[in-house]
């Protein structure tokens, strides 16, 4: 009989692929590091046109507007937004290992015809190719839970989201091997090389993929694709993928954007732009373990307050741009009528009344130094002459004040890698929601979240985009940013102040 019952285990355990880790084992730790080796790989594949687009930009090599640069650097952000479903039921269908590598082989394709491309048309259509490394995500998350326990999932998932900093990656170290292969500038169209260095890192982690690793499918496996999506019609999923569109694809619209927004706004060079990109995009990943670690301890709902109310106060700061405003300041009036006996640069005398005149002071070079608050300064302008006559209440001089803001580099710095940081946990903590939620539909779900986040990165990098060529402001973006986190703030708020009423209801009824 025993035997009978172990064979009908081993036949179930065949059928479904797999079942529900029981606890953590070696294999496990195993899968989980070649799963975030491969999403690493991905993530910088993903990433890849930030730097690419700036430089040839930058080299004048296209005449790219800033609505034709948020387009290039979202259509592969597109591409493995919409496919993150697809690719999730088929890591839930069949398991990581071969979705997984095909997806490796199948994006060296485009990403090698990246190097031959030559219009704004080919650069979309190989773009929109190599941007299905995005969907790596959804798989390497179905495939990362399959080995782990419900306890243990948030910690898994959150090292293997860790992968994210292969956006850092692409930002510190692609500028560089740019200079490398086009000799520092001498032959720029050495960049084709660029491509032909990742679609080698595909294939070689495409080979390391399908020799190390060991297939695995939830018990889900054997249902129909039309009972798999059933998940989707909970509003639950919907509200999850929103806050993922902040917390995910507003990092990924930023791991492109501020490479150009560096360029752009504080003159620096493309290389220490992508080092400063990298140092947003590099704690946001890596730290994205911890924020798994901390929503195991103190629960998602809890960690995503915080996120989101931080989100909201460091998109705020990040507002002010660097500016140099004009304005009317005060001015100088005649107390009485008079004959203006005496004008100087310093003195104005009417009938024998003097007033000062306040000098323009002799700008510094406030770049130079580390201002954190605004500068003021304000001086006169004599708008009479001697000889003239002048009636009580005259204007003799008007003020000018000049208010001038540095929001230096390096404190602008710190603030995004902040905010960075704070979107990591985020992604971490959104994540967490899905094993506890829908244990056995992580693939269709987190595929469906992923989808909406990836639309996240897609979409920004155009808004971005047209809200800079309407107003003019490089900070346009962060106005955006701010009322989108305050929105998710609001929603999040209401809508757990329901739960928690209806929870309330509950319980007293059962005590009654």
């Amino acid at each position: 009989m025993l035997l009978y019952n172990n064979v009908l285990f081993s036949k179930k355990y065949y059928k479904y692929g797999g079942i529900m880790q029981e606890q953590m084992t070696r294999k496990s730790h195993l899968m989980l590091f070649f799963n975030t080796v491969a999403f690493t790989v991905c993530f910088a594949v993903w990433m890849l046109n930030g730097v690419l687009i700036t430089f040839l930009t930058s080299n004048q090599l296209y005449e790219w507007g800033p609505i034709t640069v948020g387009w290039l650097m979202g259509i592969p952000v597109l591409t493995g937004a919409i496919f993150r479903l697809p690719a999730g039921i088929l890591t839930d269908k069949y398991g990581g290992k071969y979705t997984y590598t095909i997806l490796l082989f199948l994006c060296a394709i485009p990403m090698y015809l990246l190097s031959f491309a030559d219009s704004t048309f080919s650069f979309m259509l190989c773009s929109f190719g190599f941007g299905l490394s995005g969907t790596s995500f959804s798989i390497g998350i179905a495939f990362s839970s399959v080995w782990y326990p419900k306890k243990n999932q948030g910690f898994a998932l959150g090292i293997f989201g860790a992968g994210n900093a292969g956006a850092a990656l692409t930002s510190a170290f692609a500028p560089t091997l740019l200079n490398m292969f086009t000799k520092n500038g001498t032959y720029l169209e050495g960049w084709r090389m660029l491509p032909k260095f990742y679609t080698a890192l595909l294939i070689i982690m495409g080979i390391l993929f399908l020799i190390f690793t060991e297939n695995k499918k939830p018990k889900t496996s054997n249902k129909s694709i039309v009972v798999m999506l059933e998940p989707l019609s909970n509003i639950r999923v919907w509200r999850l993928g929103i806050y993922y569109f902040l917390v995910f694809g507003c990092f990924v619209a930023f791991a492109n954007w501020l490479v150009p927004y560096f360029v752009n706004v504080y003159f620096v060079s493309l290389t220490l732009a992508g080092m400063l990109a990298a140092s947003f995009s590099f704690p946001s990943g890596v730290i994205r373990a911890l924020g798994g670690y901390l929503s195991d301890l103190f629960g998602a709902r809890s960690i995503m307050y915080w996120v989101l109310g931080l989100s909201v106060c460091l998109s705020f700061f990040l507002i002010i741009p660097r500016m140099e405003i004009y304005s009317a300041g005060r001015g100088i009036m005649s107390k009485f009528d008079g004959i203006v006996e005496h004008v100087s640069d310093t003195q104005l005398i009417v009938n024998g009344f003097s007033y000062n005149i306040k000098q323009k002071s002799v700008l510094t070079n406030f770049d130079a130094s580390l201002m954190i608050l605004p500068s003021q300064d304000s001086w006169h302008e004599v708008l009479v002459k001697e000889g003239d006559h002048v009636s009580k209440k005259q204007l003799l001089a008007k003020g000018i004040t000049r208010i001038f803001f540095q929001a230096n580099m390096w404190i602008f710095a710190v603030l995004v890698i902040l905010l960075g940081s704070i979107w990591g946990i985020g992604k971490a903590a959104v994540y967490k929601h899905i094993p506890d939620y829908f244990p056995e539909q992580v693939g269709v779900v987190g595929g469906m979240v992923g989808v909406l986040g990836g639309l996240g990165g897609f979409l920004c990098p155009i808004i971005f985009g047209y809200c800079l060529d309407y107003t003019g402001l490089w900070t346009s973006c962060w106005v955006f940013m701010f009322l989108l986190s305050l929105i998710c703030l609001i929603w999040m708020h209401f809508v757990i102040k329901k739960l928690d009423k209806e929870a309330n209801i509950k319980r007293l009824k059962n005590m009654s």
